[in-house]
């Protein structure tokens, strides 16, 4: 069965009933206490992943005027909504995912599954030619609970964006991406310290601790790999 590309979990199935129930309830409990949750439906934010992606972005002072940005994995827009309001009225923001996003001003949206040649074709035709300055990854596989299928699963996609970002970034761009901590994480850092002058691996504040994610920044992709 193919994953979905959004972030997010569901309870393993390996799980009774009401284990699941249990998983469910607490999750949502804490989902709804979550400070970062509460500031992202004060400030009119469609996700608290927002937040990661503000910090994340103004370390680095990453987002400059007139920029072409693609966010992969997309829904349900926190990302491309914030890039958004932070370019302002110039540039360019494309958005894609296997999921629905209600539209957003400013932000072409694609539609689509990333692992098929037709959608990456498409968003190919999109750009124009035109290089990307900032390639940004959140995507994620549907979680099963069982690492031996969800890591392998989200280290594809992974790469996948590593390959994208290899043939559209400029020289000297960016790219932001969602890893999991688990077999292949450690190869894929050294994949990218090959092609980016400088990589970090950082973990922001509205990541939630329990959580493996972490997010790997290569900046000033190299001309060639080393």
């Amino acid at each position: 069965m193919a994953p979905h590309i959004a972030a997010g979990s569901v309870p393993s199935p390996r799980m009774s009933r009401s284990s699941r129930s249990k998983s469910s309830h607490r999750w949502l409990r804490e989902h709804f206490a979550d400070p970062y949750v509460k500031k992202a439906q004060a400030a009119g934010l469609r996700s608290r992943a927002a937040f990661k992606l503000e910090e994340l972005l103004e370390r680095d002072r990453l987002l400059k005027p007139g920029m072409v940005v693609v966010d992969l994995g997309a829904a349900p827009g926190g990302w491309s909504q914030y890039v958004r309001q932070a370019l302002g009225d110039g540039g360019r923001v494309l958005a894609l995912d296997i999921l629905e996003m209600p539209p957003l001003a400013g932000v072409e949206f694609l539609h689509g599954d990333f692992r098929e040649d037709a959608v990456l074709s498409e968003l190919e035709t999109l750009l124009e030619g035109r290089p990307v300055d900032l390639v940004l990854s959140d995507m994620a596989p549907n979680m099963s609970g069982m690492d031996a299928v969800d890591q392998p699963r989200a280290m594809h996609l992974a790469e996948l964006a590593l390959e994208f970002a290899d043939t559209h970034l400029r020289p000297g761009g960016a790219f932001l991406i969602k890893l999991f901590q688990g077999v292949g994480f450690d190869d894929y850092v050294r994949q990218l310290r090959r092609r980016y002058e400088k990589v970090a691996i950082r973990k922001p504040a509205a990541s939630r601790k329990r959580s493996p994610e972490v997010y790997a920044l290569g900046q000033g992709k190299l001309a060639r790999m080393k």
